[in-house]
């Protein structure tokens, strides 16, 4: 018995020993997982700090340079602006105020870059002897801004189609629709004496309204036999058939195919008979309504769009292959000449991909139906439609040779009048016109409705300034 409680007695002692054991060990752990906790507490609060820094920064380089590509700001405020930024949103996340400091902000000209580099000391919540009090956070980023020039043509289609049809408003949806487009387009033109941005418009329908550029036409005779105008040499008594109105249709060679470049119409060619003439563009005899609407070369001049827009009347059917042709010659420096003498404008930079970023824009609400003249080559048996359309697809070719971005939409095209076919050629041809997709970038629009035709130009317009940085 003894023996049993003397056992007892012996354990009793151990586990009191083993007591002092476990405090001590229960010590050191807590001692390590404070540690532990302490210091995930501080790399998380190092990771909050540099995710809140760099969105920030990011916002404000980007912001600079956008600010920059528009003209807003000069190259000598983006510190100012860059700090300003930073400053306004120095709390972000976890960040607490004035603690961004900007290192270095670093323009480069040739590069058209923006980069800032910045950072924030963090106090830790949990100072450890290993990481100190402070931890300096840094953080860097590069924007691409530009300087580029913007020219944009707009091809707007007023043809008879799109007239006003119970609560159907086609050519009011297009005109708010184009209205939105042209003020957000020069909206960023800060300096009104060197605009960054200018917008032409041809209004199109059976033909183009040439408006002050009504010297630059060849109104052909009655009977379609001279097709070319008169050699230069040509004695003054030589009649030209006067022009019972200011439009246009295809120019023509001297064979009388249609003529898909954008040369100037003072630029010289030679007939069938050798003589030089002036390459002016045909009124066709057989035209037979203008529209009222005349086209608008490259302006800054936001009033003058807007009226032109105003006055817009549906009438007359779609030679859509007319239409790229003026949006062509809206853009090429060869018609520079023709449109200062015509006192319009300083007319079209010359093409440089560098410097100017050169957009056109064509909106059809169905099938190209007319032409006057088919290219060279194609068959005879072309009906109207066909010769509008393989026009139409001949020039935008050209177009994007010369580095024109080019947009289409497609407005109401699924509307119960066209037949299965026109809807087909129609959207067929607007896809053909335009610049291969890319896969941030959509040019082929469709819309059904006026909202979604301001929704189509709407994204067309940040397109435009997004290819000014990326182009």
């Amino acid at each position: 018995m003894r023996r049993s409680k003397g056992l007892v007695q012996a354990i009793g002692g151990f586990a009191r020993d083993r007591n002092g054991n476990f405090a001590i060990l229960f010590g050191v752990v807590a001692a390590v997982l404070a540690l532990g906790v302490g210091f995930a507490v501080n790399i998380s609060q190092l990771y909050n700090a540099k995710s809140s820094l760099q969105s920030v920064v990011d916002a404000a380089v980007t912001s600079t340079a956008r600010d920059l590509t528009t003209g807003q700001i000069k190259e000598a405020d983006a510190n100012k602006s860059v700090q300003a930024f930073l400053d306004a949103n120095s709390t972000a996340g976890i960040l607490q105020a004035d603690q961004i400091v900007l290192d270095t902000l670093t323009i480069d000209r040739t590069a058209k870059t923006v980069q800032a580099d910045v950072h924030v000391d963090v106090a830790f919540y949990f100072p450890l002897f290993s990481m100190g009090d402070l931890q300096r956070v840094p953080a860097s980023t590069k924007a691409l801004y530009s300087d580029k020039k913007i020219e944009v043509a707009m091809m707007l289609d007023i043809t008879g189609s799109m007239k006003k049809n119970g609560k159907k408003d086609k050519i009011g949806d297009l005109q708010d629709a184009a209205s939105n487009a042209v003020h957000d387009l020069l909206e960023t033109n800060f300096d009104k004496n060197d605009p960054r941005v200018r917008v032409a418009i041809v209004p199109y329908a059976e033909a183009v309204n040439t408006g002050g550029l009504a010297g630059t036409v060849f109104v052909e005779p009655r009977n379609g036999s001279q097709v070319v105008p008169p050699p230069i040499d040509a004695p003054v008594s030589v009649a030209l058939t006067p022009a019972p109105d200011k439009c246009a249709t295809e120019r023509k060679d001297k064979d009388g195919y249609a003529d898909y470049s954008s040369d100037g119409p003072s630029t010289p060619r030679l007939n069938s008979k050798g003589k030089t003439y002036l390459a002016k563009v045909n009124r066709d005899y057989r035209m037979g309504k203008c529209p009222s609407a005349a086209l608008i070369p490259l302006t800054a001049d936001e009033d003058r769009l807007q009226k032109t827009i105003t006055d817009f009347n549906a009438d007359g059917v779609t030679a859509g292959g007319i239409a790229a042709q003026w949006g062509y010659y809206m853009l090429s420096p060869s018609w520079r000449p023709a449109i200062a003498d015509a006192g319009l404008g300083a007319g079209p930079d010359n093409f440089d991909k560098k410097k100017v970023a050169k957009i056109a824009i064509l909106m059809t609400d169905g099938q190209f139906n007319t032409a006057f003249a088919r290219g060279r080559g194609t068959p005879k048996s072309q009906d109207a439609g066909q010769m509008s359309r393989g026009n139409a697809e001949s020039i935008c070719s050209n177009m994007r040779q010369d580095g024109i971005e080019i947009f289409t939409i497609g407005f109401d095209l699924n509307d119960p009048t066209m037949t299965a076919t026109e809807r087909d050629q129609a959207k067929k041809v607007l896809k053909d016109c335009a610049t291969p997709d890319t896969s941030s970038l959509k040019h082929y629009y469709e819309a059904a409705t006026g909202t979604e035709l301001d929704e189509a130009f709407g994204e067309i317009v940040r397109n435009i300034e997004s290819l000014t940085i990326t182009y």
